[in-house]
This record gives C-alpha cells, sequence and structure tokens, in this order.
C-alpha cells in the first residue's frame, strides 16, 4: 500500500511537472507583471504602522469617493454639445402650442373649410375660362418663335432680322396677357396669377431658347461653312422627346416635338440634348401625385379656417391705425403665412417638379438646394429657386460680365429683373399698382450688404474680446465649423486634457483672425 501511494504521488508529480512546463511560456510572457505584483506584495511587509493606516484610509477614499473636479454641462467649458433632446422638446413645444391655435380657431370660428369655394377662385362664371383661353392662346408665341429659329437656321433672314422678330415675340409674351387680365372682367385674380405665372415661365424659356440656338449657329459658323444634307435637315427622330434618347445636333433640334419636350419640362434653360432617366417609376409618380392632392387640400384648408378670419378681422385696427392692434394682428398672421409658404414650397418644388420630370423623363432634379442653412442673403435667393438662378447666371449675369460690367451693377440688375416680375405677377392680377413686391425684393441687395457689415462687427468685438467666460459660447461654433473645414478632426482627440484648455483659444483666436483679415491657412500650423 505504501508503494502505491508513492508512485501515485510520482505520477502527480509528473503530470504536474509536465503541465508546468507547458505554462511556462505562458508565465514568462507576464514576467514582468508577475514581478513587479511580487514586489508591491513584498512592500507592504517593510511598511510602519504609520504608513498602514494612510493607505487604508486612501483605500477607503478611493472606494466611496463619488466626486471628481468637472464642470456643468451647460458651461461653456465642458465641452458639450449634443442639445438633441433639448430640440426634441421645442418640436414638442412646438406642436403643442400649434394644436392649442388650431382647437382655439375651431372653437371660436368652427369648421370654415369649403372645397366647393376653392373652385370660384378660379371661375365667376362656370361658362367663362379667361384664364385658360389665355394658356391655350400662348402656342401663338411658341410657334412664332420655332418658326423664327427654323428661318435663321437656313439663312433665309439674317441675324439682325432674327433678333428683331425675337424682340416683338418676347415682349408681346408680356403685354398682351397683362393687357387681357386688366380689359377682361371676368378674370379672377387667381385665374390671372396662374396665367400671367405660365407666360413669366414661357417668356423665360423662349429667351433661352433664342440664346442657345444663335450660340449653335456662331459655333457653326466657326467651325465649318458647310454641313452635309443628312446631318443639317430636321430630323424628327433625334428630338429631345424621343424615346431613343439619341444625339441632337443644330439644327435637327428644331423640330414641334423639340420644343414642346422643352416647355414642358421643369427647367428654363434650353439645351439641345438634355439628361435623361431610363424608366418612368410608378410608384414615385403616384407617391408625387398624391402629395400635390392633399398638400394643395391643406393649403386651401389652412387660408380658408386660419387666413381669412385673421384677415378680416384686421381691417377695423388699419382702419384706426391701432398700431398695437396692427401689431398683434401681423404676428398672428405670422405663423399660419410661415407654415403655408412652407407646405407651397415642398409642393411646388418637390412634389409638382418631380411629377413633371418624371414623367416627361427628365433627369435633372436638382430644383432647390439647403436654401435653409443660407448664412447669408445671396446664398439663399441662390439655393431656394434653382432653375430661375441657373437662367439669371446663364443668361443675364454671365453675359453682362463678359461685356465688361462690373459684379456690383450685375448683381442689382439680377434683383431689378427679380424685383418686375415680382411686381408683374402681383400687381396686374390684383389691379394695384404700389411697388410693395418691387421695393422688397430691391431691399434684398442693401439688406445684404448690411448683413454683412453686422457680421464683420460682430467678428471684429469677438476677436478683440478675451476668449473666457460667457464669449466661449458664441465663438465656439465659429471655431468648430472652421476646424470642419480645414482638418476634419476635433482638437480633443489628438491633444491631451492638461492642454485642451489652451489650445482651443488661441484656435478660436487664429480662425478669427483669419476672417477678419481674410487671410488663409493661418489654423493650419496648431493642427499639426
Amino acid at each position: 500500500m505504501g508503494d502505491r501511494s508513492e508512485r501515485g504521488s510520482a505520477k502527480h508529480r509528473r503530470r504536474t511537472t509536465i503541465s508546468g512546463d507547458a505554462a511556462a511560456h505562458a508565465k514568462r510572457s507576464g514576467a514582468t507583471d508577475t514581478l513587479s505584483g511580487q514586489v508591491k506584495e513584498k512592500e507592504p511587509r517593510h511598511e510602519t504602522s504609520a504608513s498602514k493606516q494612510k493607505n487604508h484610509s486612501d483605500a477607503g477614499d478611493d472606494t466611496f469617493s463619488c466626486h471628481k473636479l468637472q464642470e456643468s454641462l451647460l458651461s461653456s467649458d465642458s465641452g458639450y454639445s449634443n442639445y438633441r433632446g433639448i430640440l426634441n422638446w421645442c418640436v414638442v413645444m412646438l406642436v403643442l402650442s400649434n394644436a392649442r391655435l388650431v382647437l382655439e380657431n375651431l372653437i371660436k370660428y368652427g369648421i370654415l373649410v369649403d372645397p366647393i369655394q376653392f373652385v370660384s377662385l378660379f371661375l365667376k362664371d362656370p361658362y367663362s375660362w379667361p384664364a385658360l383661353c389665355l394658356i391655350i392662346a400662348s402656342n401663338v408665341f411658341i410657334m412664332a418663335a420655332l418658326y423664327t429659329e427654323r428661318k435663321l437656321s437656313v439663312g433665309t433672314i439674317s441675324e439682325g432680322t432674327g433678333t428683331f422678330l425675337h424682340s416683338i415675340n418676347l415682349a408681346a409674351l408680356l403685354f398682351f396677357p397683362a393687357v387681357t387680365v386688366l380689359r377682361v372682367t371676368s378674370m379672377t385674380p387667381v385665374g390671372g396669377v396662374v396665367a400671367l405665372g405660365v407666360f413669366t415661365v414661357l417668356f423665360l424659356k423662349l429667351y433661352s431658347y433664342r440664346d442657345v440656338n444663335k450660340w449653335c449657329r456662331e459655333i457653326r459658323h466657326a467651325k465649318a461653312r458647310t454641313l452635309s444634307r443628312s446631318h443639317s435637315c430636321p430630323s424628327v427622330h433625334k428630338a429631345n422627346g424621343t424615346t431613343g434618347h439619341t444625339h441632337v445636333t443644330y439644327p435637327g433640334n428644331l423640330t414641334h416635338r423639340d420644343i414642346y419636350y422643352f416647355i414642358f419640362v421643369p427647367t428654363l434653360c434650353y439645351e439641345l440634348n438634355f439628361p435623361r432617366s431610363p424608366r418612368i417609376r410608378k410608384r414615385f409618380l403616384l407617391r408625387r401625385l398624391l402629395e400635390m392632392l392633399f398638400l394643395m387640400q391643406l393649403i386651401v384648408g389652412l387660408i380658408q379656417q386660419w387666413m381669412v378670419p385673421t384677415i378680416q378681422n384686421s381691417m377695423k385696427p388699419f382702419q384706426d391705425m391701432d398700431f398695437t392692434r396692427i401689431v398683434e394682428r401681423l404676428l398672428k398672421l405670422a405663423v399660419p403665412n410661415h407654415f403655408i409658404w412652407l407646405i407651397f414650397f415642398y409642393w411646388y418644388f418637390h412634389s409638382s417638379m418631380n411629377f413633371i420630370a418624371e414623367l416627361m423623363q427628365f433627369g435633372d432634379r436638382e430644383f432647390y438646394r439647403d436654401w435653409w442653412n443660407s448664412e447669408t442673403i445671396p446664398y439663399f435667393w441662390s439655393n431656394w429657386n434653382i432653375p430661375v438662378h441657373k437662367w439669371c447666371l446663364r443668361h443675364f449675369y454671365k453675359p453682362m460680365l463678359m461685356r465688361g460690367i462690373n459684379r456690383l451693377p450685375a448683381q442689382v440688375a439680377v434683383f431689378f429683373l427679380s424685383a418686375f416680375f415680382h411686381e408683374y405677377l402681383v400687381s396686374v392680377p390684383l389691379k394695384m399698382f404700389r411697388l410693395w413686391a418691387f421695393l422688397g425684393m430691391m431691399l434684398q441687395v442693401s439688406l445684404k450688404y448690411h448683413i454683412m457689415l453686422v457680421k464683420f462687427i460682430f467678428y471684429l468685438i469677438t476677436f478683440l474680446l478675451p476668449v473666457s467666460g460667457p464669449t466661449r459660447l458664441f465663438r465656439w461654433p465659429i471655431l468648430e465649423r472652421k476646424l470642419w473645414e480645414r482638418s476634419r478632426v476635433d482638437v480633443a482627440d489628438h491633444r491631451p486634457a492638461d492642454r485642451r484648455s489652451d489650445v482651443r483659444p488661441r484656435l478660436l483666436r487664429a480662425a478669427l483672425w483669419e476672417r477678419v483679415r481674410g487671410r488663409r491657412g493661418m489654423t493650419q500650423p496648431f493642427l499639426q
């Protein structure tokens, strides 16, 4: 029995030795940690009783401590920037406040929405449709532009004669519908606005049509004096509206199909070859159609239920010139007016234009940009209506610059043209010539430079003030934007914690100094 127990213990020792040899490599890899652990275990053996009590008290403090050095989240020194919850809270408060206004309106006035009344805005007499007849008559001007270009393409008439004919045609496009709206008593204001809007769009389209064909003739005359018969004669199979989408060359574009395709697509700038989508997406088309129908009814309902009673109640304060009540009425009108304007923007620039573009397989769908992020007046006007912006840039602004006109007079001329058409679309249908729309647009020019002056003074003041305290709350977004544009990194990601408070003010001063002086690249040394 004793021999068996000895052999068993020997086997156990051999197994332990084998297992220990197998794990030797793992123990060697952690030898440094083990050694330091042994030193830490041996050190307390030589400590005095006082040091033992101190270490015990420190360990207790670390165990039960719940405080550390830190700033409040809403403090400017905390570096906290995630306020999405507060934004959601503001949205909830906005919904609740407007829900109260809707309920108050329903209790006070009842339900005033009447879809039948909407039809009467366009027609006074159901057997007389003057606005529709005026729109149908616009085909005369389209045909005049097409046949003038055909005569110019074969050289039957000279360039001077063609320019004169186009000028007469474009002038008639503006004067004929205005005179008709003013003279015909059965024309409603809404019908007049729609008819004049169609003729204004047609004016801009035919102006672009004339310019592009003139440029094509100049290029053709510059390259070669003669072209082959097959290349020069108009071909219906090469038009923009065909399903084959073949490449069109001048004067093969001078066809009825081509010009009517351009008239119906949602753009003001003519091209011989438009970008085309491969197919019509039926689900996309149906969604846009439902959006158009629903949003139109919503706009009409808001006008009838919210704006009309407020306007009727505003007549007496305006007659009595009670300025306090006038301001209160205007502020009350501002809320529904803002909602209707936003809904109309989505209905017109997104739903309607995408519906027409999808139906016509028009590929360029950039009808608007991020105007809601505008920081300046020019940025807003150049991003909220892209078709008009492209037309002004291509056919009005750049030609003036090529003729030697300075940028400032050219910009003023663009605003003048826009102010003229705004006044044209407001005063003529209402038969009230007060120049309010014209002056409102022209004041945008001075407003642009006033805002630039205010921003310059703000940046100058923030540069002169020390970067500490409440000023950091206003100046830090400027630096954040600079860092995003310059390096696309955050300073806190690659700087030690004890240097962040020193780096941010220096970067802020550099960014503000660059903004004030107009220099570039001054923040780069701080980011390297």
